[in-house]
């Protein structure tokens, strides 16, 4: 049996910003996952496009998701659209963040603002 897509999500839950002490998930930076037989494919965004830590980020989930008995090929794409912005953070996130002190509001995001 293959590889599910929940067991992906669960893999990507433990990677890490390295410049935040928070998951990409839950900072709302991971799109999309795919699951095709034995190969998987992530899309991801970063909060800018030039995020020093993309290349890192990546390859971390490359790394975590290549240990999955049943997986051949990882395949990363980085996606620019929709724009990430503060909204796409999760609760647990921002709950991580305010422990550390950093503060993030934003308003909920509308398809008119895309």
């Amino acid at each position: 049996m293959g590889v599910t897509a929940d067991q992906v999500w669960h893999v990507l839950q433990t990677v890490e910003d390295p410049e935040l002490p928070v998951s990409i998930v839950d900072l709302g930076l991971v799109r999309g996952v795919r699951v095709e037989g034995d190969d998987v494919a992530v899309e991801v965004t970063f909060t800018a496009m030039g995020c020093p830590c993309m290349e890192w980020i990546q390859e971390d989930i490359r790394t975590r998701l290549a240990r999955l008995p049943g997986i051949r090929r990882v395949d990363v794409q980085v996606v620019w659209d929709p724009p990430w912005t503060p909204a796409d953070i999760r609760p647990p996130a921002r709950e991580a963040l305010a422990r550390y002190g950093v503060v993030v509001r934003a308003r909920a995001r509308s398809r008119r603002d895309l």
